[in-house]
């Protein structure tokens, strides 16, 4: 049992030696993710507002009152 918790000493000791050549994001890494993830959530808003207003029924093909296609239904001359 104390050869376990002697590599798990080690584990944690050198976990706790940082690398000094090694590259992090740091918080200039997070900043910068954190503006991306908020202008894609302003992005996806204005972009469900904005397909709330199309209005996706077309017109029918046939006018309702003379049977015939829309596009004759008007008097040609």
């Amino acid at each position: 049992m104390s050869a376990s918790v002697s590599l798990a000493a080690t584990d944690l000791v050198s976990l706790a030696d940082l690398d000094q050549n090694k590259v992090t994001p740091g918080v200039l890494g997070f900043i910068v993710f954190a503006v991306m993830a908020l202008a894609v959530w302003g992005l996806m808003k204005s972009m469900n507002k904005h397909m709330r207003k199309v209005d996706f029924k077309e017109p029918s093909d046939v006018n309702r009152e003379t049977g015939r296609p829309a596009d004759s239904a008007a008097p040609r001359g």
